[in-house]
């Protein structure tokens, strides 16, 4: 059995006066607060969304 690649995502700047998109897609991912961290599953739909967001998260690869 393979384990799944895991991805590190932080919130680092703030949604506000963002579009409406952006910020539900900050939060799809979970992240609803400055400086909250998840540990999401490396996916192409996780990429799409990180890539809507890339200038308000930093993404990280553990390991």
């Amino acid at each position: 059995m393979t384990d799944k690649k895991k991805i590190t995502i932080t919130q680092i700047r703030s949604p506000i006066g963002r579009q409406k998109s952006q910020r539900a897609t900050l939060i799809g991912l979970g992240l609803n607060k400055m400086h909250k961290t998840r540990e999401l599953e490396d996916t192409p739909a996780v990429r799409g969304m990180i890539a809507k967001v890339h200038h308000l998260v930093r993404v990280e690869k553990p390991g």
